[in-house]
């Protein structure tokens, strides 16, 4: 399963042929979702010739490479990966995209040997803490995982795609109580408190708690961002539904509409579309053009702009 969509993305540009290196990214991720693992493994090895910074994006690249069972080369993504920093030992242990990995040797050392390099790392974690956002974290994205499945099957506005939506949310208003509580003892806790996964259970919570929850939290993660307990991209996000919610255009163009007569997706309104580019990459986001592929919807600028009143007026933009 691909690790974190919002933060594999490189903050770097590298222009060559006309493509760059968040693009090919982007791309690699789409054909991962659509099942075109081998058309994902040569974008990612384009990308890699590129750059060679993300250690999600090689995480991610190992997936696809091995669902096209070239095993190697999804050995050596992964070593890379963990090279470059990736430690969540726990997804990729229970990751099934690698189960074919399994039976390898290769397999087996690189586990014992991150095993080891993260028990050295979490001797100074709050080990309870991390347990309990982990816990959190599980319950946050069982069900969500279920959406796109159960929705091809039974239609995306069926009777049980519906009951799946009323389970999150009672689901996430239980994690709301227990985030919001330790956001208000221990403040935003990163990476080097709880590790990687746990810490960015706090963001997951949050983007799914109501408006006046996330503008209480919202300076809190500014904060966070500053001092590297979170990630800036997520951040983007964040600072995109609150500015939304508050009935203003959102900056990164991270937010997506969906027309109710004609079921087609469109950008939520942007505010400077012609320099959004320039603002995503700042976070560490890819291109609008890639990001909004994965809802069919192809970015023109010009096009945009002309909409964007209507749009307005249709969000409540004031």
């Amino acid at each position: 399963m691909k690790f974190f969509l919002f933060v594999s993305f490189s903050l770097f540009y590298s222009l060559t042929f006309g493509q760059n290196y968040a693009s090919l990214i982007s791309q690699a991720e789409k054909k991962y979702q659509d099942k075109s693992y081998k058309e994902s493994v040569n974008l990612y090895q384009r990308a890699f010739k590129l750059e060679q910074k993300n250690r999600s994006d090689f995480y991610n690249a190992a997936c696809s490479a091995a669902l096209t069972k070239d095993t190697e080369l999804a050995m050596k993504w992964l070593n890379q990966a963990v090279e470059k920093g990736f430690i969540n030992i726990r997804h990729l242990k229970t990751d099934s995209d690698l189960n074919g990995l399994h039976d390898r040797q290769e397999w087996k050392d690189l586990v014992a040997n991150l095993q080891a390099q993260v028990d050295k790392i979490e001797a100074s974690y709050d080990k309870p803490l991390q347990a309990k956002l982990l816990a959190i974290y599980d319950e946050d994205q069982k069900y969500r995982q279920q959406l796109n499945e159960v929705g091809q099957k039974h239609g995306f506005e069926s009777p049980e795609v519906k009951n799946l939506w009323k389970t999150i949310e009672e689901k996430d208003s239980v994690n709301l109580i227990q985030v919001k509580a330790i956001l208000d003892q221990h403040g935003w806790v990163g990476e080097d408190k709880v590790g990687p996964q746990a810490s960015t259970t706090l963001f997951l919570v949050i983007q799914h708690a109501d408006l006046a929850t996330q503008q209480k939290y919202l300076p809190m993660m500014r904060e966070a961002v500053k001092a590297q307990k979170a990630q800036p991209s997520a951040l983007a996000l964040l600072e995109d539904r609150v500015a939304l919610g508050e009935g203003r255009r959102q900056t990164y163009g991270s937010q997506i509409g969906q027309d109710s007569k004609t079921g087609k997706a469109y950008v939520l309104p942007l505010n400077d579309p012609d320099h959004v580019d320039q603002r995503r990459a700042e976070v560490g986001l890819p291109p609008l053009a890639d990001y909004v592929k994965h809802w069919d919807i192809v970015w023109n600028v010009a096009e945009y702009k002309k909409q964007l009143p209507q749009l307005d007026k249709q969000a409540g933009i004031k």
